[in-house]
């Protein structure tokens, strides 16, 4: 199985990485902070309308394309700035098992992974089965 999307969409910039812990009962507990939980809302619901009828079975090669508003930046130049690609990506794939691309994201065993500044917004996916 093979398929490729568009969505058009200011990419979140907040990550995975922003996780907090609260303690309770004397335990930390992990969570996300309001701007995560509504970047997993975001992906997830975008996600949704492309996610395959049944799940990729054996090894996926995940390519993804982030592109953020260009600004004062020229059209298709490389985003050096953070967030950084793998925390971005982390945040994708959990979104990307949740709505069932694939049963686990350790699946992925290739990604090509890159940020651009973009005229039009979005993130372009591109999935495969190897």
């Amino acid at each position: 199985m093979e398929m490729q999307f568009f969505m058009p969409m200011r990419p979140p910039t907040c990550t995975h990485q922003e996780k907090r812990v609260r303690v309770v009962h004397g335990k930390p507990v992990l969570y996300d902070p309001p701007a995560v939980q509504a970047a997993r809302s975001k992906l997830t619901a975008h996600l949704a309308q492309h996610a395959p009828e049944a799940p990729m079975i054996g090894g996926v090669r995940l390519m993804v394309k982030w592109l953020f508003p260009k600004g004062r930046h020229k059209d298709g130049e490389y985003r050096t700035t953070k967030p950084d690609t793998d925390n971005l990506q982390k945040l994708l794939k959990d979104c990307m098992t949740e709505v069932g691309f694939w049963r686990d994201d350790a699946q992925v065993c290739s990604e090509i992974i890159e940020k651009f500044w973009a005229e039009i917004p979005g993130i372009w996916i591109r999935v495969e089965e190897v």
